[in-house]
């Protein structure tokens, strides 16, 4: 708690703690919608299995709409990004430096999670476990990394897509939202290939919106008689209001070129009203399921990849978080409330990695001692379990979180912005290579059948490229290739 009092008592002034509060509830939001929606049964052979309630919760589907939070959290991962990289810029770094610290607060707790995983996987397979089985659980406990390829992705790609928004604004998320419709196009009507790019597409389109919302934040104030007065003798003056450090200010072109996102009351009604006219429109009246969220047995996802009517519902959400900033950013000025958020985004990524394994570990302890209860879904019994099961559930995380969060909490505290040399071609090309390793490898776990004998959990080549990439990284951090 002293940490935490310190660190609200830090917080720079021209901080958006909205965005912060943001992040925090998303990744909230998805581990609790997570855990509700799971169902306990058995297979023919007595094993213990798990499944989404959602194909028997037709009801609930339009809920789905505010459950599906993934873009909240690419849009605030959007704006902190470019923050980040701006702050960077301004001390002189370049985007390989930026790259590299970046990985820090990322990589570091995603190899911690596959180390113990695959440590785990490896004993059982000693143990004579079917391989079979240790990667059907392996895959179910990394359900989170299939997410966290397309947010790497988007961090990798952050300085050339930011250059981009620079020239073109709005414009660039238009043009990744037409190509998300062709990739509509192939998946409805073929060839189902054009929809594989909507992975990348989908979610940079969130992403760039971020990009845009930071640029507004960050618009100095305009000069002349509007401009704050000079302090009185005696006086603190007050902190100056954050400016882009991409370089001047200069005004938004007119049209889809601007570069700020409009963040009025009026532009929040006009996103929320125009996202839920279409979802509705794409949903009820076209061919994409209500759900945003995957329902079993269901041919299309809305989520893998991002459908036109997910990127609807991120234009609805953004219009309803641009309504509720204003009480927001009251309630955040007040210090419990603060200390409460940067307690989670201490540990938020840690969270998200773990929760899914929380939720192994209590069945298997639950089953262990004959104590899993398996309720049909949607019965009296059921709904009385769900709060047990989430209580037990945050009881599991929080140890794991209490055991593996420092590793992220240490990595927060790294600096982003670190001066190095510029230019260095071989660093910049090794950075380039570890991510690119990195991302590959969690992209070839993730699409790998979670049926198939992998008796370390993961197919050895994607492990092997995973640990040479963050090390790689992890080199790097350290300022080794920083001589050239």
């Amino acid at each position: 708690m002293r940490r935490l009092r310190q660190l609200a008592e830090r917080t720079p002034a021209g901080r958006e703690r909205y965005v912060d509060l943001l992040r925090a509830l998303a990744i909230t939001m998805v581990v609790f919608g997570h855990w509700s929606v799971t169902v306990i049964g058995r297979d023919p052979g007595g094993q213990a299995t798990g499944h989404s309630a959602l194909g028997d919760l037709r009801w609930a589907y339009p809920l789905t709409w505010l459950a599906q939070v993934m873009p909240v959290f690419f849009l605030v991962g959007g704006y902190a990004n470019a923050a980040s990289l701006t702050r960077l810029r301004a001390r002189g770094g370049d985007a390989a430096g930026w790259l590299i610290d970046r990985s820090a607060r990322l990589v570091r707790p995603t190899s911690t999670l596959l180390l113990v995983l695959t440590t785990a996987a490896a004993v059982a397979w000693l143990r004579g476990v079917d391989p079979s089985q240790i990667r059907e659980v392996f895959w179910f406990a990394t359900i989170p990394l299939w997410f966290l390829v397309a947010y790497l992705a988007a961090v990798a790609l952050t300085p050339p897509m930011y250059a981009l928004h620079r020239r073109l604004g709005l414009a660039v998320p238009l043009a990744l939202v037409a190509l998300v419709g062709l990739g509509d196009v192939g998946r409805l009507s073929g060839p189902e290939e054009l929809s594989y790019g909507n992975y990348l597409f989908g979610w940079l389109a969130v992403h760039q919106l971020g990009f845009a919302w930071h640029d507004a934040r960050a618009a100095p104030p305009p000069a002349g008689p509007t401009a704050p007065p000079p302090a009185k003798a005696g006086r603190t003056p007050p902190p100056p209001t954050e400016t882009d450090a991409a370089g001047p200010s200069a005004p938004d072109r007119p049209g889809v070129r601007r570069r700020r996102l409009p963040t009025s009351r009026r532009a929040g009604l006009v996103f929320l009203a125009g996202g839920l006219g279409a979802v509705l429109l794409l949903t009820v009246l076209g061919p994409w399921p209500v759900a945003m969220l995957k329902v079993p047995d269901e041919r299309l996802d809305n989520a893998a990849p991002p459908s036109l009517a997910l990127l609807a519902v991120a234009t609805g959400q953004l219009g309803l978080i641009l309504l509720l900033r204003g009480p927001a950013e009251r309630l955040l000025r007040r210090s419990g409330p603060w200390q409460l958020v940067i307690g989670v985004n201490l540990v938020v990524l840690t969270v998200f990695l773990w929760h899914l394994t929380a939720a192994i570990l209590l069945i298997g302890l639950l089953d262990a001692v004959g104590t899993l209860p398996t309720p049909a879904v949607d019965t009296a019994a059921w709904w009385a379990w769900r709060v047990p099961w989430l209580l037990l559930l945050s009881a599991v995380l929080a140890v794991l979180v209490a055991i593996f969060g420092p590793v992220e909490a240490r990595s927060g505290r790294h600096r982003t912005g670190r001066r190095t040399p510029r230019g260095i071609p071989t660093r910049a090309a090794l950075a380039v290579a570890g991510y690119a390793a990195v991302v590959a490898a969690l992209l070839v776990n993730s699409t790998t059948s979670q049926q198939a004998p992998e008796p370390l959990g993961t197919p050895v080549p994607a492990l092997v490229a995973y640990l040479a990439g963050a090390g790689v990284l992890r080199l790097l951090r350290s300022g080794w290739g920083t001589r050239g």
